[in-house]
């Protein structure tokens, strides 16, 4: 290796290893900047945002209830020593002491009363906290105060209770909260851990060495850390949104796409080194033969993803540059880091490859062997779809069909907070106890915003609404109160804000409410969610068909050609179809899955079609290499032989990486590492295997219309 280049690959190695020395801090730092409440996404046009602004005139201020629960372990009646051991209770908790000093009274709104449940079999402690303060990091912490506060009642209850007879639940906004955020915590390690792990499992299967698999997961691992090191102060700074789903997504994805490139680019170096001598021309050949492959599939990830930025909702228009970010960071880390890792052993630098070390052929060390003359498997493959195009294409895309047919069934119209959760916790089973006991809807009411003059005429519709408890004016000194001539009308639904049933209950209630008030807003945690699913099914309807454009745009750029992007996107949205009914029927019959958020076929769409759309894309620019010197059909088949290990290898790393995401109890990431992995096993071991080539292969010359002239006639 020459000095000059030498000197590159000390510079780029020493660069790298000053990216990962910070960016592994902030990697470890990430949780710190999320944000997780769903009224912060919303956008300032959904109604319930403008009811939340017009509402903070009524109050004096935002408060996130921590609801604790008792009821006696043998659902007897609450005796008045039970009563009592409560009231001890209450009066105990303001004087928790906080980690940063002082206590929770600092952080509440006002007293913990007793609440006997009507039925008298249970009681309620309502803990007010500050809605200011809540997300805030408790000082001397890692955790924000509704985490802390939750956590601090729940070692409370269980201290002072034990013996008593009575069991306790800490539940409400805030127990959901700290539920939440735990569940999350697994991104931080076990989620990172076991990705890592399972790659490292597959590239050594792969490589079948002890060097070069630890040097690919190098490099994925560095490319994460730089994509923290740019995520982490644009999120500190407020110029985008993280929270624990992202998050969770940018570490899977980063170290996905990197592993990917990575592959494409060591199989090449690979194949350069039977040609050239020495290693450093090897991977000047590898690395201007991959850069355009690796380029152009990740910048079609890239496109899709930015494509988010038409979301209103901010969790899902800052995913967009967040994952951007990491694929960026991926590919900046395959081209650079990874070339230089695999150079800097010098003149030995083949032996990253051993025991199965490459050669050319007329290397004195293979004197003596011979070369094996049986075909490989993907020869095989390539020469089968070859032989019978049409019958292989057209078959699969019925199979393909036949799986999009149960599309209809996916119910993806949103589910309870607490279906949100794979593991039993605490807080779910507390709102269960709630609900039996007392109005659960009272802790956090849906509030209508209306004008003085149609203040009455809704609280008598509202009253009628089914599902509808309770309805009253908020008042002052007995009498209703107007602020700028607007009052206020609180609504207690049936079922808790956290549940289905109370959002189909708010979608009732604005519909009867507006029919006599037109200018009335409905809000409230409830509300809020129902306008978070209505986004959502918006986002799809409109970013779905802008996603499938820019890609076509940027294939026909790529291919020089506009017949072959089309037949690809086809074959995409195919795989796409046929993952989501695979998803519904696996869903509703095999898992009983309690439903999905309109979110996942969203994610599902960008992820699917971007991701799989990159396979196709290592292909069909091998089979234009190819087909510029030997036609399109011979071309077809040498570039399906030539690349068939490297993808179906890629394809599995990106499966098994989503994959992952299953660790994380959460039911949204469930669904979406089902969905991903088992769409880019369709499209690695289906679609692109079997359905492209067979289709590129019928069409011949023409596939690359309208500028085949370049091509030579089969």
């Amino acid at each position: 290796m020459k000095r000059r280049s030498a000197a590159l690959v000390v510079l780029l190695v020493v660069a790298w290893l000053v990216v990962a020395a910070y960016g592994g801090r902030a990697q470890g730092t990430l949780s710190e900047v999320q944000q997780n409440d769903d009224a912060a996404f919303l956008p300032d046009s959904a109604e319930s945002t403008r009811a939340a602004r017009l509402a903070e005139e009524f109050s004096q201020g935002t408060t996130l209830p921590a609801l604790v629960v008792l009821r006696p372990a043998d659902g007897a009646t609450v005796t008045p020593e039970d009563l009592a051991e409560a009231g001890d209770l209450a009066a105990r908790i303001p004087e928790l002491p906080m980690p940063g000093g002082g206590t929770l009274a600092d952080s509440l709104t006002g007293d913990v009363p007793v609440v006997p449940a009507e039925d008298g079999r249970a009681v309620m402690l309502p803990v007010a906290l500050d809605g200011e303060l809540a997300e805030d990091q408790v000082e001397g912490a890692e955790e924000s105060l509704a985490e802390v506060a939750v956590a601090e009642l729940r070692g409370l209850a269980a201290e002072r209770l034990q013996g008593t007879g009575l069991e306790a639940w800490v539940t409400g906004p805030a127990g959901f909260v700290a539920d939440l955020v735990s569940a999350f915590g697994a991104i931080d390690g076990i989620l990172l851990a076991v990705a890592l792990g399972v790659v490292l499992l597959i590239l050594l299967v792969v490589y079948r060495s002890p060097f070069l698999p630890f040097t690919v997961l190098l490099t994925a691992v560095f490319g994460l850390c730089a994509a923290a090191l740019v995520v982490k102060p644009l999120a500190e700074a407020g110029t985008l949104v993280l929270n624990g789903q992202s998050q969770g997504i940018l570490s899977i994805l980063v170290v996905g796409a990197a592993t990917d490139y990575s592959l494409l680019l060591v199989a090449r170096y690979r194949e350069e080194l039977h040609r050239h001598e020495a290693p450093a021309a090897a991977m000047r050949a590898a690395w201007r033969a991959s850069w355009e492959p690796v380029a152009a599939s990740a910048g079609t990830v890239v496109v899709g993803l930015l494509c988010l930025l038409l979301s209103d909702l901010r969790s899902n228009s800052s995913l967009g540059p967040v994952a951007a970010i990491g694929i960026v960071c991926s590919v900046l880390a395959a081209l650079t880091l990874l070339p230089a890792l695999l150079l800097l052993p010098g003149r030995r630098a083949r032996l990253v490859f051993w025991p199965r070390v490459p050669r050319r052929p007329d290397d004195p060390g293979l004197r003596g062997r011979h070369a094996a003359t049986r075909p490989d498997l993907w020869s095989r493959v390539a020469n089968l779809v070859s032989i019978r195009a049409r019958p292989v294409w057209a078959g699969t895309a019925l199979v393909l069909l036949a799986g999009a047919a149960f599309v209809p069934s996916l119910r993806a119209d949103g589910t309870s907070e607490s279906d949100v959760f794979l593991a039993e916790v605490g807080s779910v089973t507390g709102e269960e106890v709630l609900a039996e006991h007392f109005q659960a809807g009272a802790v956090q009411p849906a509030v209508v915003l209306t004008s003085e003059g149609t203040g009455q005429q809704v609280v008598d519709v509202a009253g009628r609404v089914e599902g509808v408890g309770s309805v009253r004016t908020t008042s002052s000194e007995g009498e209703p109160l107007v602020v700028d001539g607007t009052v206020q009308v609180e609504v207690v639904t049936e079922d808790a804000a956290e549940t289905l049933r109370a959002l189909e209950t708010v979608g009732r209630l604005r519909t009867a409410v507006q029919e006599v008030a037109p200018e009335a807003l409905v809000g409230g945690p409830a509300a809020e969610r129902l306008d978070t699913q209505a986004a959502a099914a918006r986002d799809l309807r409109t970013i779905v068909p802008v996603v499938l454009a820019a890609i076509v745009v940027l294939l026909a750029l790529l291919l020089r050609a506009v017949l072959a992007p089309l037949v690809l996107l086809v074959a995409n949205v195919l795989s796409f179809g046929a993952t989501m009914g695979l998803s519904a029927v696996v869903f509703n019959h095999v898992l009983d899955l309690p439903g999905a958020d309109p979110t996942v076929p969203l994610y599902g769409f960008v992820f699917l079609v971007a991701l799989g759309i990159d396979y196709s894309i290592f292909l069909m620019t091998r089979v234009r290499e190819e087909s510029l010197v030997h036609g399109t059909r011979t071309g077809t088949r040498r570039g399906l032989a030539a690349t068939g290990g490297v993808i179906t290898s890629a394809g599995l790393v990106l499966a098994a990486t989503f994959s992952a995401l299953a660790v994380v109890p959460l039911l949204f990431l469930l669904q979406i590492a089902f969905i991903v992995a088992v769409g880019v096993l369709i499209d690695t071991f289906v679609v692109r295997s079997l359905l492209v080539p067979g289709a590129v292969h019928d069409l011949g010359r023409r596939v690359w219309w309208p500028w085949r002239r370049a091509v030579p006639p089969d």
